[in-house]
């Protein structure tokens, strides 16, 4: 179940009202499908165990568990948000769990003939990448960086999914996205990937959040997702581990 990231009902926080225990995962957007497809391998392995699903940028759920915002477990698509956290006092002990890079996408068929990172210097066809306050986006700046390209951008989105629709739905010709993403897209977009160097690696950590009302149940989802079966998951969407 994918919950909003605030707490309405006190059945939201700790125990539900069929007596399970409530774990809010709060999870950066890219991992929003592998999540889910653990969210039901979790709870059937563990029936005492209700898993609830938030997904945002990684900056975003930062800045809510700081304001206060109930949350069990935190996974990042950025080690520097998890460091900020552990700092503040608010995560324990974050063990990195997967890897991700980033791609070029295009709506199916790529009508309008992007060949590269290059491109991205044009006034048209349309592009886009995320905020650099988020980690896809501050992954793409370093990518242009890299490439030695300023890009001209018509929109920087809030987090990977969004700019992921715009490109699936044809508001973009093409944009920076995770490669798990475009693997999510399927058929939908065609990927470009980016010269060896460029695209480099991102790290996701996870951890139990200090303030975890269900700390033993939070540990658990953890170690499911850095178990065999959820590092399987992880690859058939995409990640590596």
């Amino acid at each position: 179940m994918v919950v909003a990231a605030t707490c309405l009902v006190a059945a939201a926080c700790g125990a539900g009202g069929d007596g399970r225990a409530v774990v809010t995962v709060f999870a950066a957007a890219s991992l929003s499908d592998v999540f889910a497809e653990m969210e039901v391998a979790i709870e059937d392995a563990n029936p005492g165990i209700d898993v609830r699903l938030s997904f945002a940028g990684s900056s975003a759920l930062r800045e809510q568990i700081l304001d206060g915002a109930p949350a069990d477990v935190f996974a990042s698509a950025n080690e520097g948000v998890m460091r900020d956290l552990v700092g503040a006092g608010a995560a324990q002990s974050p063990v990195v769990f997967a890897s991700n890079r980033l791609v070029i996408a295009t709506p199916a068929g790529n009508p309008a003939g992007v060949g590269g990172l290059p491109d991205f210097e044009n006034d048209s066809p349309l592009f886009g990448a995320c905020s650099p306050e988020v980690p896809c986006g501050s992954a793409a700046e370093r990518a242009f960086i890299a490439a030695g390209v300023n890009p001209s951008l018509d929109t920087e989105e809030p987090d990977v999914r969004r700019l992921l629709a715009k490109i699936v739905d044809g508001e973009l010709d093409a944009g920076l996205v995770y490669a798990t993403d475009a693997v999510a897209a399927g058929s939908s977009v065609d990927r470009i990937e980016l010269p060896a160097g460029i695209s480099r690696s991102t790290s996701y950590p996870i951890a139990v959040l200090t303030d975890s009302s269900v700390s033993a149940e939070a540990a658990i989802v953890v170690d499911f997702v850095l178990s065999e079966q959820g590092r399987s998951l992880l690859v058939e969407h995409g990640f590596g581990s």
